[in-house]
């Protein structure tokens, strides 16, 4: 073969064509290895991050919640005049059982953003289903 002859027209051998797609093969394994360990950690830190502005954002919350809840409680005393002096523990329950539910249906939803279908890696499971069908084309060829 003459050195200046085209790249495209020289002649590959079988073990030449072989060890070239394995070393490629190795090369995007490690790649794709490599996507997938930095994708999961940026999953971990966006978790991370927003498990910790719930915590603060609940411990800031339930103070103002609290003294909104008693504002809430007199409120309802005062409407109900003389039930409330009858039956002081009313104007609590119907305020907390609403606050609980209020409560519930807030921690659902939060629990539902870090369900793990919402952390999973994305473009690495794409990038590998991309790549496996080139790998078949290839070898179809």
């Amino acid at each position: 073969m003459q050195p200046d002859e085209p790249q495209a027209k020289r002649e590959f051998s079988l073990g030449t064509l072989f060890s070239d797609l394995t070393r490629e093969f190795s090369t995007l394994v490690r790649q794709e290895a490599q996507l997938i360990k930095t994708e999961v950690w940026e999953k971990v830190s966006d978790a991370k991050t927003g498990v910790g502005q719930l915590a603060i954002g609940a411990i800031v919350l339930l103070g103002g919640f609290l003294v909104l809840l008693l504002a809430v409680v007199a409120g309802l005393n005062q409407l109900l005049g003389t039930t409330a002096d009858d039956y002081p523990w009313l104007s609590p329950l119907i305020v907390g059982g609403l606050a609980a539910i209020v409560g519930i249906g807030l921690i659902l939803r939060g629990r539902r953003n870090l369900e793990a279908e919402t952390l999973a890696p994305r473009r690495s499971g794409e990038s590998l289903k991309r790549d496996t069908e080139v790998l078949k084309e290839q070898f179809n060829k």
